[in-house]
């Protein structure tokens, strides 16, 4: 409904560039709660219409951009938590993705959080009938590119074969300096369920991310994850089930070989969209509640 421009250093984020827009777009004549899940340009203004006209809104905080904007073009990570707890603070809830970066965040000052987490579409994401191989199949799903840090995953010294599913700014550089690894660019819909169902381990490298969608769509593809010890896959990953989490990946990544892969399958299934529906809802509800006792 917007043009758009992409983010520099983040083209896969694309900012509107008339969100002023916005009221000729979205009616809000008669609701009673806006959520909004951007910090960009659509949604400072979604935010600016709903105090104007005294309409409670809720956030969200889905990936760590003061980190980002720090490895990608060095701004100080206080700058952008600044902004973020002004852009916030309004909020009736901000919404994050799990209780370590609930935690995380009440350590940088922001207040009225509630985790409601990521979802996986669990009837698209299912296993399927597996090729036999002779080497292991390890996977890296998602950007490729500084932040995510891939190259932990690419530098692995391990007898597997590496598949890398994704596109970004450091592609054509590690497809040059890597010729044993495939690397396969995009993929969408059956052929990314196709990768997540082959593999015999997905190997989240991110220290950055908040919660790890594509260890999700692994998972319910029945594949295990080795992952490090911080946020996001620490809630998201049940250990010596779903997979395992270590500073050395290599370690993670042959205790994984050893799961049940059923019993993977099994742990995604808390993360249906369902459940966040849920959990959402309830956000909502105990806000609304809230507002009719102050009436009262």
């Amino acid at each position: 409904m917007f043009p758009q421009k992409p983010l520099p250093k983040y083209p896969e984020i694309k900012l509107a560039t008339t969100p002023w827009h916005l009221s000729a777009h979205a009616d809000l004549s008669n609701v009673d709660f806006v959520h909004i899940p951007t910090e960009g340009t659509l949604g400072i203004t979604a935010r600016l219409v709903c105090q104007r006209r005294n309409l409670s809104f809720s956030t969200a905080m889905h990936t760590k951009f003061p980190e980002y904007a720090k490895i990608l073009v060095g701004v100080p990570e206080s700058f952008g938590y600044r902004y973020l707890r002004w852009f916030h603070k309004p909020a009736i809830s901000t919404i994050v993705q799990s209780p370590s970066q609930q935690e995380e965040l009440l350590r940088h000052g922001f207040e009225k959080l509630d985790v409601v987490g990521g979802g996986v579409d669990v009837t698209k994401f299912q296993p399927q009938t597996r090729v036999e191989r002779m080497l292991p199949r390890l996977l890296f799903v998602g950007r490729v590119s500084k932040e995510k840090n891939i190259e932990a995953f690419l530098n692995l010294d391990i007898s597997a074969t590496k598949v890398v599913v994704g596109d970004g700014p450091d592609y054509e550089r590690l497809v040059r300096q890597y010729p044993n690894v495939e690397f396969k660019g995009y993929r969408f819909g059956s052929e990314l369920v196709y990768e997540y169902a082959q593999a015999d381990c997905l190997v989240f490298t991110s220290k950055t991310d908040t919660f790890g969608l594509t260890s999700c769509e692994a998972m319910a593809c029945g594949t295990p994850v080795a992952a490090y010890p911080v946020t996001g896959p620490i809630d998201v990953i049940r250990e010596g089930v779903s997979g395992f989490l270590d500073e050395d990946l290599d370690v993670a990544i042959k205790q994984c070989l050893t799961l049940d892969r059923d019993r993977v399958r099994q742990e995604a299934l808390r993360f249906s969209w369902e459940a966040v529906a849920d959990r959402f809802l309830s956000v909502h509800q105990r806000a609304a509640d809230s507002q009719i006792s102050e009436v009262v």
